[in-house]
């Protein structure tokens, strides 16, 4: 694992490629994608809660819909009015 960490630092390649770490992107306050998600556990028009392998990601707002999802993407749309995270403890 070592070796493997060493070639990608090297290849300059972002941690979330080879790692099943999340990558948040927030486009200004409605639409939110996240990368490399583990499941759905919570889904209100005004609350949404996302699990990933370090914790959940709660997302509060108004209208919010879940737009776009693949194995490992999520796509939120809405008025984002607040984002927590409940790292999981080891």
């Amino acid at each position: 694992m070592k070796k493997i960490n060493k070639i990608n630092k090297m290849l300059e390649m972002p941690k979330e490629v080879y790692t099943s770490d999340p990558k948040i992107d927030i486009i200004g306050f409605e639409e939110m994608i996240i990368e490399n998600y583990k499941g759905i556990l919570e889904y209100e028009d005004f609350f949404i809660k996302i699990s990933t392998h370090i914790g959940n990601i709660n997302i509060n707002g108004f209208n919010l819909k879940l737009e776009n999802m693949s194995e490992d993407n999520i796509k939120i749309n809405g008025k984002i009015e607040s984002l927590d995270i409940e790292r999981k403890v080891d």
